[in-house]
């Protein structure tokens, strides 16, 4: 696998995008209940922007910095209006272990550095191999709450929510959310 391509998702992405998401739910019960619109839950409201990363025409991965909610500012200890939520994170299975996952989140917190934010996400307390990537890559642990949602194994789901390291890079102007 070559080095993918981070860009920004454009309609012409959006099917490779529900076909990979098609292989992570299927692989990891991600979400958990498949949607009926795939499209609109990859375009949540409060989104900023959305990425991807993609080899060739296809679609490895895919992330969405959007508004977080009181619930994750509270966590992280910051205001919301200085914070970007990393939402609908994902690498599909064929694209695993190849650093697509830390090439998205990179590209997230050099984003959020643009606007001068603050990159938080929250992931379920069963997801062990994302947990893994997250505090590797230098994440911090700042809280579990409980969520509105049943796992695929039927607990509350128990959410983790996690904070960006610190913020030391730069992106050009065109690249920033908020622009």
């Amino acid at each position: 696998m070559t080095e993918p391509t981070i860009c920004p998702r454009t309609h012409d992405y959006m099917p490779g995008c529900v076909q990979a998401l098609a292989t992570v739910h299927a692989a990891d019960r991600y979400p958990v209940n498949w949607p009926a619109d795939p499209a609109g839950w990859l375009t949540p409201s409060g989104m900023l922007g959305a990425w991807v990363a993609v080899e060739g025409s296809a679609v490895l991965g895919h992330l969405v910095l959007a508004r977080p909610g009181e619930t994750l500012a509270d966590a992280a200890g910051l205001p919301s209006e200085r914070l970007v939520s990393v939402a609908r994170f994902f690498v599909s299975v064929a694209a695993r272990r190849h650093g697509v996952a830390t090439r998205l989140l990179d590209k997230a917190i050099d984003i959020a550095a643009a606007d001068g934010l603050r990159p938080v996400l929250q992931v379920e307390a069963g997801a062990t191999a994302a947990i893994r990537l997250y505090e590797r890559a230098g994440w911090r642990y700042v809280g579990t709450s409980a969520d509105d949602w049943m796992t695929a194994d039927g607990r509350v789901a128990q959410m983790r929510s996690y904070v960006a390291p610190s913020l030391p890079r730069t992106t050009e102007p065109d690249d920033a959310v908020m622009r």
